[in-house]
């Protein structure tokens, strides 16, 4: 090839999970000859580093431009011989024996631990004749395609179920209750009308003096951290994205803590994430461990007489108008993340608190059903996709009856 010819460039993030390659970024040859992972229509491309590993990041090449493709270093590629058909190959490679042993034999530390090629040279899959791993390649590609379908379609009602609750509380929280209220211009033009008796007001007015906003230490404050149970522990985003304070195990001491103390959350508490997914939010819940939260998340003490804290985590959290809001910061925020000065500034909706417990009343008389629905589809979804991993493995390594497959 001349060195100006395109090929395919593919990074991990364009590797599907069992299959498939996103091919719509080409380079130059001369400008990835180097330093990349080079591959062929054909060849089968196999996630090393963990997590992917894990979870099947893998794919047969095919459709490249030019025939060729470069990519991440995170690859190992097996060219299969005239005895194996690539496609029962390629099942043997995303199958869970394959994959469970496979974990079991990664070196590294932490999120660096990979999978060594000669792993992969050595492994020894029962093999049946050619022809009988193609009419089960043929099986395994009909029934996952019937499965993998299903599974879409449930993502599919997924997310219009989290359309129409985000919808439904948006509304809430914007228009309120009353379909007779009389309205007034917010003087936002993406917001529209609200009541005529509730405030729009900047988040900063309605926090507690000096202590309302506050991002958590920087520097040194929160080097060489105790490897034991101190009593005291420091929050960050793995609470706030997932909402489990009672997770982690990051301790600071004693004499540490009191000295941090400003950086302290307590119960009643918004902590939201300020960098990698940004705008998070999160209450914090009462009986939690005494502890701080760390430089990745913004600490949010609502002043009570006028925002209540759910109604302050449904805005912030849960609304398309204060989503919005930090869309449009997140253009300059993506590496520096957002701050103090930032979120101050975010608007809120304001009605009296005692309608806005009135709202977050009939609120929880209807969220429970979005949420049970789709605990329900959540479930039948990694039902379906364990049945395809088992249905996978049987079918490699023999567990099947030949007279099941057509």
């Amino acid at each position: 090839m001349e060195p100006d010819e395109l090929v395919s460039f593919v990074p991990m993030d364009a590797v599907g999970q069992n299959g498939g390659l996103k091919l719509g970024d080409t380079r130059e040859l001369a400008d990835v000859y180097e330093g990349y992972t080079y591959f062929a229509n054909g060849d089968l491309c196999i996630a090393k580093i963990t997590p992917c590993f894990e979870n099947g990041k893998g794919a047969i090449a095919e459709r490249l431009t030019n025939g060729v493709g470069f990519g991440t270093t995170e690859l190992h590629v097996v060219r299969p011989g005239p005895g194996i058909d690539r496609r029962f190959l390629f099942y043997v490679f995303i199958a869970d024996d394959f994959r469970k042993i496979g974990e079991s034999e990664m070196y590294g530390a932490g999120g660096q631990k990979r999978i060594d090629e000669s792993f992969i040279k050595d492994w020894m899959p029962p093999l049946p004749p050619l022809e009988t791993q193609r009419r089960i390649a043929q099986f395994l590609d009909e029934k996952t395609a019937c499965i993998d379908g299903l599974i879409e379609k449930k993502r599919a009602l997924l997310e219009r179920l989290a359309e129409k609750r985000q919808s439904l509380i948006t509304r809430a929280v914007t228009k309120g209750l009353n379909p007779d209220a009389p309205m007034k211009p917010s003087g936002i033009d993406w917001l529209g009308d609200i009541p005529a008796h509730w405030e729009v007001l900047p988040l900063k007015r309605l926090v507690v003096d000096g202590v309302g906003l506050q991002m958590g230490p920087f520097g040194g404050m929160l080097t060489d951290l105790p490897d034991y149970d101190t009593g005291y522990k420091l929050y960050g985003q793995e609470n706030t994205i997932s909402g489990d304070f009672s997770s982690g195990s990051r301790w600071v001491e004693y004499d540490r803590y009191k000295a941090l103390k400003r950086y302290e959350i307590i119960e009643g508490d918004l902590v939201l994430t300020r960098k990698g997914s940004l705008g998070n939010c999160r209450r914090v819940p009462g009986n939690i461990v005494p502890g701080i939260a760390d430089s990745d998340t913004i600490r949010v003490r609502p002043r009570h007489k006028e925002l209540l804290p759910e109604w302050a985590l449904l805005s912030l959290h849960e609304s398309v108008f204060v989503e919005e809001q930090i869309s449009v910061q997140k253009r300059g925020a993506i590496l520096s993340g957002l701050n103090t000065s930032v979120v101050a500034l975010l608007l809120l909706t304001v009605p009296p608190t005692n309608e806005q417990l009135d709202i977050l009343y009939a609120l929880d008389k209807v969220l429970p059903s979005f949420d049970d629905t789709v605990k329900k589809v959540r479930k039948s979804i990694a039902s379906l996709e364990e049945y395809r991993a088992a249905l996978i493995t049987a079918a490699v390594t023999g567990q099947l009856e030949l007279n099941t497959v057509p």
